[in-house]
């Protein structure tokens, strides 16, 4: 590891981190709290489908690298709201979900 891989670690893990608190100020806390207004998913649930739509539009259309960092920030984003959720107890009034999402 060069001496500014720490330095690159820190600085794209703090890109993400603000990127996560400004769209959950902007939005709310909708990715794990929704409005549930079409979908009685689960948070877990309702993320693993975005993740999997975001690798699904990668492999259609390939990474291309830096134009591609939109998406690649967002799935990182997907996958460190998976990590919190998964972290929240489940709803034990939750029966037809599938418990922290696990099937």
């Amino acid at each position: 590891m060069s001496e500014g891989t720490p330095q690159a670690i820190e600085e794209v893990c703090d890109s993400i981190k603000h990127l996560l608190l400004r769209k959950n100020q902007m939005y709310g806390d909708s990715a794990l709290n929704p409005r549930r207004v079409f979908s009685d998913s689960s948070p877990v649930e309702q993320l693993l489908v975005r993740i999997d739509d975001k690798l699904s539009r990668i492999g259609k259309a390939g990474f291309h690298g830096d134009g591609d960092e939109d998406t690649l920030d967002d799935l990182i984003g997907y996958l460190v709201l998976l990590k919190v959720a998964l972290r929240e107890p489940a709803d034990p009034l939750d029966m037809n979900r599938h418990p922290r999402g696990k099937r």
